[in-house]
């Protein structure tokens, strides 16, 4: 098998989801967001796969699933930059506490 050892996986995954709730929670920045939840779906992905190797019988399910939340978040990428562009033409800014509603 791999040396290395499933724990090592699960601590970057929750460390990659950790910072991207930190930035997600924290920021101000739209863009700052979607590259946080960004993080937050590759440290699920990692967890994935990683259970999918390590688990108590090893499969591909993991992975395909994993496949799955690449397709969302690539997805959810395209909508939110879509969205953000129409609200930075109509406010002329990328805060999120000035987005309260799509109207001027």
């Amino acid at each position: 098998m791999s040396s290395v050892p499933a724990s090592a996986f699960l601590a970057l995954a929750l460390i990659l989801f950790c910072i991207g709730l930190y930035g997600s929670l924290t920021k101000r920045n739209t863009v700052i967001v979607l590259i946080s939840i960004e993080l937050m779906l590759n440290a699920v992905n990692i967890n994935l796969v990683t259970f999918s190797k390590y688990g108590v019988t090893p499969s591909i399910t993991g992975q395909i699933f994993a496949l799955f939340v690449i397709c969302v978040a690539a997805a959810e990428a395209a909508v939110g930059l879509a969205i953000l562009i129409a609200l930075y033409r109509t406010r002329k800014t990328v805060n999120i506490d000035e987005m309260n509603s799509m109207k001027n």
